[in-house]
């Protein structure tokens, strides 16, 4: 699996400075987490990381949105892929998977991100900039909600209400972000396996009627 890269990351300067920021919000969380931490975690001055945000909650947001295009950009070569909706699903969940195991740091600070915004942790300014990252977040929901809901009108998924159903799913599948710890030794075919069970879960919960699989 190739990681395809959002555009913002492609700037080398601002892409580290998003890692080191990532890893500190997943590692220590948003309130406890400074400029300073980042800073210390790339090995910069405080300057090099106002000179492309503005603050800790600019940073934030944009760890944010740079986690979701991630996953929009993984999801798209398979959005259209001509057949049934379920085998579609299934290459869709699976690097939905792999994007929660290998950019997991971004991953959490995207569900840290929901957190703060339902317990509505943010000031005012802030909370305009969240709720367009959560739109974000529910457009990228809403493709996965198409595609099941399809599948269950080819007689492949069987589920009652889609909007529990569809919450159940992404539970099962960004669940990576929260027990996922990289092993010495671990191979490429190691991660490939640990994210088949877990789109085997999903589907097991969407009522799959069978695991159809691409040849």
């Amino acid at each position: 699996m190739t990681l395809r890269v959002p555009e913002q990351m492609l700037d080398h300067a601002r892409a580290d400075i998003l890692s080191a920021a990532a890893t500190c919000f997943m590692e220590r969380g948003y309130t406890e987490t400074s400029i300073d931490d980042v800073a210390h975690a790339l090995g910069a001055t405080k300057g090099r990381i106002y000179h492309h945000f503005r603050s800790k909650a600019d940073l934030f947001a944009s760890v944010f949105r740079a986690g979701m295009e991630m996953n929009f950009a993984a999801i798209e070569p398979y959005r259209a892929l001509p057949g049934r909706a379920s085998a579609r699903w299934r290459r869709m969940a699976f690097v939905h998977v792999m994007q929660m195991i290998l950019t997991r740091a971004f991953q959490r600070t995207v569900w840290m991100g929901v957190e703060m915004h339902l317990r509505g942790a943010t000031t005012p300014q802030q909370r305009a900039v969240m709720a367009d990252l959560i739109q974000f977040r529910s457009d990228y929901s809403a493709i996965f909600r198409e595609v099941i809901v399809k599948a269950r009108e080819e007689g492949d998924f069987d589920f009652g209400n889609v909007s529990i159903t569809n919450q159940l799913m992404f539970m099962t599948l960004n669940s990576p972000i929260f027990w996922y710890a990289p092993r010495t030794g671990e191979t490429k075919a190691d991660l490939e396996e640990l994210a088949e069970q877990v789109v085997t879960c999903a589907w097991r919960g969407l009522g799959g009627k069978e695991e159809r699989k691409e040849p």
